[in-house]
């Protein structure tokens, strides 16, 4: 078993739920008393909040790129990067160190590929869902057509993650309001919604779209116990 190294903190409280799901994984996987090897280095996410919004990113690549190091040399064999929103730096990351970093987007890519969708809603902070790293590589790399909601739309998603999910808070209003979100992206043609920060899945589940749910955080919980157990993955993720 190789050991994993969680870069999280952005925020805790998913990935508290990493941790979770890693763990259980393994246990399915290998059964008894079998838990991951893993070490998890934590951020203050506060620091972090405020430079993505800031638009510092060389300087939050320069931080991410250090912590990864540091995960390295303490061990760590496999590096997952426990947010969606962060993934901007992934290459950034991955050019820092020797271990190889699974990137997000592509379990879930192939998740929707195998379950035979092609146009997908995309959910996320601002950054996700406006900027080009994640939708390019859905799109380029594994064949996706990624819609995003409309601009009030992404504004009280993105403000319901950053005011709300990522401090703990989860309210049913802000449920009512992600469920018109999908609603709107399901009459534009999605056949699927990608949960495309770790923390939306503390607020939706499947129950909440009339189409299927993609939860980036379970996929890629699953992926890395996949790459801790058959050393598949390579340098690319």
């Amino acid at each position: 078993m190789k050991t994993l190294g969680l870069l999280g903190g952005m925020s805790w409280e998913s990935s508290a739920q990493y941790y979770r799901l890693i763990n259980q994984a393994m246990r399915e996987r290998l059964g008894g008393t079998h838990s991951a090897r893993l070490l998890m280095l934590s951020v203050d996410f506060a620091k972090i909040e405020a430079l993505q919004h800031a638009g510092r990113w060389d300087e939050l690549g320069d931080l991410l790129a250090g912590e990864a190091r540091r995960l390295e040399g303490a061990g760590a064999e496999v590096l997952i990067l426990c947010t969606n929103t962060m993934h901007r730096l992934a290459e950034t990351i991955a050019a820092a160190t020797t271990a190889p970093l699974l990137h997000i987007a592509d379990p879930t890519a192939r998740a929707i590929a195998a379950a035979g969708h092609r146009r997908v809603g995309l959910l996320g902070t601002a950054f996700t869902m406006e900027e080009a790293f994640y939708r390019e590589r859905l799109e380029a790399q594994h064949g996706l057509e990624v819609l995003i909601p409309e601009a009030d739309d992404r504004a009280q998603v993105h403000r319901i993650i950053y005011e709300e999910l990522v401090q703990g808070r989860v309210e049913a209003r802000s449920r009512d309001i992600y469920r018109g979100v999908i609603a709107r992206l399901v009459q534009r043609g999605a056949q699927a919604i990608i949960l495309g920060c770790t923390e939306i899945m503390l607020l939706i589940g499947p129950e909440d779209s009339p189409v299927p749910v993609f939860d980036t955080t379970a996929l890629h919980a699953q992926a890395a116990v996949e790459a801790a157990l058959d050393g598949r993955l390579g340098k690319d993720g």
